[in-house]
């Protein structure tokens, strides 16, 4: 049996938190969730799913920690996780500054930000896939975590795996509205014959940039690439699988 992997940022090294960028790899699933599935819209058990997701707060070293995941729905609102947890919410951002509480997005090719104030205490984690991003998550995140006490200037960040450009085949109608926002975005996208391929982690990036984060890590990782560790919505979609499963990102504060 695969053991449950955490894929770590060295960004967040000597911070107060513990974090973890789940791989599909170390769960309990089967068939097209195989095996780490932490998604409960996913039509997986949901039993399944929460003993998956029980290993995946383990896993990135947060014990027994109460995991707060959102409703996600592409958009921009960001919530607060407080020491009262509540039924997921419709929101693509969750934000806290109690330890001993997990925050966490899923993600199938889209782009999952984990942020940190270390001073402050205040941690996120943001799901931005291109609607959510080009509408503005991610600097939604970071305005709900100055509301609890933290500092844009002192906000680290963490990109992880995502859907990688070589493996994001758009139609070229897709980037007009991010160069109408943004001219300077036009270098990412790569003109492959009749189509464009995008890079939504870079798109991320000057996203996280324009919004005063200095400190930003990204891993590099292709999801729709690596089908023996990551879940992706995009290849299973292209193999004609409508079902697939959902990969979890997480942070929370030292208890």
């Amino acid at each position: 049996m695969d053991r449950v992997e955490a894929l770590q940022s060295p960004v967040f090294e000597g911070c107060p938190v513990r974090h973890g960028f789940l791989t599909r790899r170390g769960g309990v699933s089967d068939g097209p969730f195989r095996s780490l599935n932490c998604g409960f819209g996913s039509h997986d058990e949901r039993a399944r799913v929460s003993e998956n997701r029980r290993r995946a707060v383990a896993a990135a070293g947060l014990g027994t920690a109460p995991l707060v995941t959102p409703f996600q729905v592409h958009g921009t609102r960001a919530v607060v996780a407080g020491p009262e947890l509540t039924p997921a919410q419709r929101a693509d951002a969750v934000v806290t500054a109690q330890p001993g509480v997990a925050v966490g997005i899923l993600t199938a090719d889209c782009v999952p930000v984990l942020f940190a104030d270390p001073v402050a205490g205040v941690v996120g984690a943001a799901h931005a896939g291109w609607k959510g991003a080009l509408a503005g998550v991610l600097p939604a995140t970071v305005d709900r975590m100055e509301r609890l006490g933290a500092h844009r200037a002192r906000v680290v960040a963490a990109i992880g795996p995502a859907i990688a450009q070589a493996s994001y085949e758009v139609d070229p109608p897709f980037a007009e509205p991010f160069v109408r926002d943004d001219p300077g975005v036009e270098c990412l996208f790569r003109r492959a014959g009749v189509k464009l391929l995008f890079d939504l982690p870079g798109y991320a990036v000057r996203c996280l940039e324009k919004a005063g984060i200095g400190t930003i890590d990204v891993l590099d990782r292709d999801t729709a690439g690596e089908p023996d560790r990551f879940f992706s919505y995009r290849r299973n979609f292209q193999a004609g699988e409508s079902r697939y499963g959902r990969l979890l990102s997480l942070i929370g504060i030292a208890a």
